[in-house]
């Protein structure tokens, strides 16, 4: 048993980690088996992270995240969670290889995954003119003319933003009318440089890696038509989904589909278990911000810890450094909880 676990491994997860492993926690951090170190290992030049004047790759930044967690003395394991159970004190991670941890707390930095438009181009091209997050990208767009794919909140928000650099925003959308709020639409509609799509959708992007993209299909959607659009940039916006399935029935919920934590804490709705980064966030969505969050949810977690029965503590902390059993006269019963024993 440990004192410890953190799910994910991006900005919220490995910033957790430093900060946990800081406080001589030891904590395991779990990392997807083909997704570890999170939605920055598809990003190409990260220029809005403090600390890095002249911008780093996102693999790059999330590569020293992870040293720098390691330093610290943060175990790594790259396997993904198969399920969880966070019903009694000490709370248990199966991994899809069969293996069980087992901690007195959980954090969860499992993030969000953007929703894609499912066209063979997509992941080829990302970072190199396809995007799903205009504040990080949108500068590279300066006197370019792209489009954002979408109609809700989200995507104004988005083709609104981009018309700071670009000369040109082309708003496709697969209706007639946005869903978006009017107040939004209002603002979209009288500005300058966007320009609607009605009824259409993207069917294919073109371009390569070297060349970046060139422009797209676009696929009248009562018609069946199709007619190409010379672009540099495409951004996709047309909603994202926070990784929450593991935790449905473990931990409650927002109508947004985040866990839900108090306030501007990271508890979650399962003492001991701590939630931090773009699964608890449905708006801002940054690096720096999931970074914070983390650091939230360590120093969370560390002052629970203080909180628990020493006896249980020497268990945790005995077991990692030791392998000792549990203190004398006491034993920890299959729910997790420590049973004093006759």
């Amino acid at each position: 048993m440990r004192q410890m676990i953190i799910i994910g491994s991006g900005p919220a997860g490995y910033t957790a980690a430093i900060y946990a492993a800081r406080a001589e926690l030891k904590p395991l951090l779990i990392a997807s088996a083909v997704e570890a170190g999170g939605e920055l290992m598809n990003t190409t030049e990260v220029e809005n992270f403090p600390g890095f004047p002249e911008g780093i790759m996102g693999p790059d930044l999330m590569e020293r995240m992870r040293e720098q967690a390691e330093r610290f003395g943060t175990e790594i394991v790259y396997d993904d969670v198969a399920s969880v159970d966070f019903s009694g004190t000490v709370k248990k991670v199966t991994l899809g290889s069969g293996e069980t941890h087992e901690a007195l707390s959980v954090i969860v930095s499992t993030g969000s995954a953007y929703r894609k438009l499912g066209l063979a181009e997509e992941d080829l091209l990302s970072g190199y003119g396809v995007s799903w997050c205009a504040t990080c990208d949108g500068a590279f767009f300066r006197k370019q003319e792209i489009a954002v794919v979408g109609g809700g909140d989200s995507a104004m928000e988005e083709a609104n933003f981009l018309t700071r650099f670009a000369d040109k925003v082309y708003i496709v959308h697969r209706r007639d009318s946005f869903r978006a709020s009017k107040i939004m639409q209002q603002r979209t509609l009288d500005n300058p440089k966007i320009e609607p799509v009605w009824n259409t959708e993207v069917a294919s992007i073109a371009g390569t890696p070297e060349s970046g993209v060139t422009g797209v299909t676009l696929r009248d959607t009562t018609s069946g038509a199709e007619r190409e659009l010379p672009l540099t940039g495409l951004f996709v916006a047309i909603g994202n989904d926070p990784r929450v399935h593991l935790f449905h029935g473990q931990l409650d919920l927002t109508e947004e589909g985040t866990i839900a934590v108090t306030g501007r804490s990271s508890h979650t709705s399962a003492e001991g278990v701590f939630a931090a980064g773009d699964v608890i966030d449905p708006t801002y969505r940054q690096a720096i911000t999931a970074a914070a969050s983390g650091t939230v949810a360590a120093l969370d977690a560390e002052h629970y810890l203080a909180t628990l029965p020493e006896d249980l503590l020497r268990v945790a902390i005995g077991e990692e450094e030791q392998g000792t059993a549990p203190a004398a006269g006491s034993t920890v019963d299959p729910a997790g909880e420590l049973v004093p024993q006759n």
